[in-house]
């Protein structure tokens, strides 16, 4: 299956180390409301695959206290947290969360299966460091329910996207796209198998380009740096 990508966004990096710390990992703060397998997926590539040496997984979040991917992501070791969502304002709730993740100083927010539209309370704290992944191409689906989507209109193809959050509805710049090939794919289980095989390699991969991109610009950055030659009076 080929690989289709757009990188763009990558020329100009949304986050920095800041000065002297480019050779550091990227902090990623992941944030779930489930299950977490795209999150394991991602801790997996950070000590052996695409991830290892690029980014640290500084804390699992979630907005359910009792969400599976919590137990999981500390079963693998990750530090975890958590602040109940139900029965909050939204805008109370999201300035609380952002509050918490502050605390963890995340380069990078990426949301795996986290199931809850950001309001300005969170995204702004983040801005153009949020990441997400949504089964569908975002210019023709947005919002939940994607893999039922591509069944009930017997989509032969569907798109994985990677892309930066805004506060619109996944309307922000889209990152990364991996196609998928739903031909044969005759119950909405074996869509959801084939999507998240694809989600699980390209969400990794479109991370690392974002984070070796931002290392490569602070490089280019350093280098435009006009250098003081000391007198010899």
């Amino acid at each position: 299956m080929k690989l289709l990508t757009s990188f763009e966004q990558f020329k100009q990096p949304t986050f920095s180390f800041g000065e002297g710390q480019e050779g550091r990992r990227a902090r990623v703060a992941i944030l779930l409301s489930g299950r977490g397998s795209n999150m394991l997926a991602l801790v997996e590539a950070t000590k052996t695959g695409i991830l290892k040496g690029l980014a640290e997984v500084v804390v699992v979040f979630s907005n359910k206290p009792d969400a599976f991917g919590l137990e999981a992501a500390a079963a693998v070791g990750c530090p975890i947290a958590s602040l109940p969502s139900q029965g909050r304002k939204r805008e109370a709730f999201d300035a609380d969360a952002a509050a918490l993740l502050q605390q963890y100083q995340p380069d990078l927010v990426v949301l795996a299966g986290y199931m809850r539209i950001l309001s300005p309370a969170f995204i702004q704290p983040f801005a153009g460091r949020i990441v997400n992944i949504h089964p569908a191409d975002t210019h023709q689906h947005q919002g939940l329910h994607a893999y039922e989507w591509a069944f009930e209109n017997k989509l032969t193809e569907t798109k994985i996207t990677v892309h930066l959050v805004d506060e619109g509805l996944d309307t922000g710049p889209v990152l990364a796209q991996q196609p998928v090939d739903l031909r044969g794919a005759d119950t909405l289980a074996e869509v959801e198998r084939r999507g998240l095989a694809v989600e699980h390699e390209l969400y990794a991969r479109a991370l690392a380009e974002l984070i070796k991109s931002a290392r490569h610009a602070e490089r280019s950055e350093a280098s435009r740096v006009p250098q003081v030659i000391p007198s010899r009076e």
